[in-house]
């Protein structure tokens, strides 16, 4: 299971508990944090795609 999401203006692909290194985020190094823009998400081969992002998802 994989989503793309938008931070700060930009687009990752993560995973469930990845660490990802975000420029311009106001939280402290090592917290945890959810983001509700999230534009694609794959659940095994099941992909859902938001217009623009999905409702609900974070």
């Amino acid at each position: 299971m994989y989503a793309i999401v938008e931070i700060a203006g930009q687009q990752f692909k993560v995973s469930k508990d990845q660490k990802v290194f975000v420029h311009r985020l106001s939280e402290d190094e090592g917290s945890k944090v959810t983001f509700d823009k999230v534009l694609l998400l794959d659940n095994n081969g099941t992909v859902t795609i938001g217009a623009p992002a999905i409702e609900g998802a974070s």
